[in-house]
């Protein structure tokens, strides 16, 4: 299993990171349109489509949303406002689940929220994309979710004993969230710092970078209960070792457009 997550991660992290950094205009529009596609074609499976054709049917309907989106950018404001208030939203479901599973139980709930967790991210890289730090901006956001990741894991292994979310994902603690968070805080001082930034700013940015990683942490809970209310592991077994697509950007489905709404509140992104 190690061995298959090294390679794969080897052979899409190289593809991932060009695709990110070297595409633009529409070209990158259609390379992150083409991972969200995939996207939802697992979403679709969460949402109890069981069948390829339904599958494929759901996935089709998403890159056609989001072709509509790329023609028309004056939805993005909608598309970002409508996401803040869907990862409210999905905090209180993953803080109540499996009691509030009753309310988005029907597989037609379940394929509009596939919407709403997957167009805003697609809506907020290219967003990012277009501001004239858009490649740096979308590394920040990447290492702000990557580095409280990593302190999460080795927080919650070392000192990991009150559960988070056990009904939801048992092996997630609050100690592992401290972690993270503080290290996602510690690389947005260093930043900061060498930057020069205003202690404003600073400040500004240290809470904005606080709330982009408890978002993260929401919207790897949320697909876990998605997965969790549907007897499912993995979203699909594409990226061996590594399960599916969605497993892979989760958090970032979450963080990435909550990012996109501060930068763009305060007016940071086109500076």
């Amino acid at each position: 299993m190690l061995k298959h997550r090294i390679i794969t991660a080897l052979i899409l992290l190289p593809i991932a990171l060009g695709g990110f950094f070297l595409l633009n205009g529409g070209n990158f529009a259609l390379f992150i349109g083409f991972v969200v596609t995939v996207g939802a074609w697992e979403w679709a499976r969460l949402a109890g489509l069981m069948t390829q054709p339904l599958r494929c049917a759901y996935a089709a309907v998403v890159a056609g949303a989001l072709m509509l989106l790329y023609l028309m950018p004056d939805l993005a404001p909608w598309v970002l406002g409508a996401s803040v208030i869907w990862w409210a939203l999905a905090t209180w479901l993953v803080l109540t689940y499996p009691r509030s599973s009753e309310l988005w139980a029907s597989a037609a709930c379940r394929l509009l929220i596939g919407l709403l967790v997957l167009l805003p991210a697609w809506q907020g890289l290219v967003l990012l994309k277009h501001w004239p730090l858009g490649n740096w901006l979308i590394l920040a956001v990447m290492v702000l979710v990557w580095g409280a990741d990593i302190g999460a894991y080795f927080s919650g292994r070392a000192l990991g004993k009150r559960k988070l979310a056990p009904q939801v994902s048992p092996g997630k603690s609050w100690e592992g969230v401290y972690g993270g968070l503080a290290a996602s805080l510690l690389i947005t001082l260093g930043v900061g710092l060498w930057r020069d930034w205003s202690i404003g700013a600073l400040l500004l940015g240290l809470m904005g970078a606080a709330v982009v990683v408890m978002a993260s942490v929401v919207g790897d809970l949320t697909e876990s209960m998605f997965k969790r209310r549907s007897g499912i592991k993995d979203s699909s077994n594409l990226l061996p070792g590594h399960g599916g697509v969605l497993d892979r950007i989760d958090s970032l489905t979450a963080a990435i457009p909550l990012f996109a709404v501060l930068l763009w509140a305060a007016e940071w992104g086109v500076m």
